[in-house]
């Protein structure tokens, strides 16, 4: 990487967990810890309804990892009012081994990537660009 490449931004994500029978959330964080020249973080809320724009403006991007939509509905359903309500990108994870993701979560999203490490952090850092 070219020096004035670097990208020294320290994203702050908010990234969709619950119910994970197949560890995908765990799975997802080691990509991005993977990337050492990648800087995040988390926003974590106890209930991202109940979060208001204090919590919100702070975040870059939602991150969906959509084969846990089925077990955890709420929560993405309060994290797809959040990003259409405090205009969040969303970058849509689909689900490990398969193509198709909900098409309510297709719709609202900036942009759909799948597991590689490089294509995830370049859809995180595109994804204004895409919306």
């Amino acid at each position: 990487m070219f020096e004035d490449e670097k990208d020294d931004k320290i994203y702050n994500l908010i990234i969709s967990n619950g119910t994970d029978m197949k560890n995908e959330y765990g799975q997802f964080t080691e990509k991005l810890f993977s990337k050492v020249d990648f800087l995040w973080k988390e926003s974590i809320s106890g209930d991202f309804s109940m979060a208001g724009e204090a919590f919100y403006s702070k975040v870059d991007r939602i991150i969906l990892l959509a084969g846990l939509y089925k077990d955890n509905k709420e929560v993405f359903e309060s994290l797809l009012d959040a990003s259409e309500k405090y205009d969040i990108p969303i970058v849509l994870v689909r689900p490990l081994g398969v193509e198709e993701v909900p098409e309510i979560l297709e719709e609202k999203a900036a942009t759909i990537v799948g597991w590689n490490a490089n294509c995830i952090i370049d859809s995180i850092k595109d994804a204004d660009e895409l919306i």
